[in-house]
């Protein structure tokens, strides 16, 4: 599976993607978030996001699907997304983050420390 869903401290959790992804792995991480959100005292979780040897996503896929963003969304303070920096605006505009409450930074993957500190702030 390219994509791995961890508890990192507190109320940080690590997605780890890699290779290409497909919206049937990215549910069933959202799946295993949504039980984090439920027992995350507060609710709420900073994401941080590493991605090693991504190729991108499915074109087979349905990725207009926002469900998880519009019942959950609010429940995530910040996202961090750590990779290649050819994939930022992409990355930005799948983690929606223009439209997000949430601050979105994108740092290149060798900033993962800088990206763990920022969302500690």
């Amino acid at each position: 599976m390219p994509v791995t869903l961890q508890h990192e401290h507190g109320s940080t959790y690590r997605l780890d993607i890699s290779g290409l992804l497909y919206k049937t792995d990215l549910d069933q991480s959202q799946q295993q978030l949504m039980g984090a959100l439920d027992r995350v005292p507060g609710g709420k979780v900073r994401l941080l996001i590493v991605l090693t040897g991504f190729t991108g996503w499915d074109p087979n896929s349905q990725w207009s699907d926002l469900t998880f963003y519009a019942k959950r969304g609010d429940q995530i303070e910040r996202i961090a997304i750590v990779g290649d920096p050819r994939w930022k605006d992409h990355l930005l505009m799948f983690a929606v983050a223009g439209l997000r409450r949430a601050p979105v930074e994108f740092f290149p993957a060798d900033q993962l420390e800088a990206a763990r500190a920022w969302l500690s702030t």
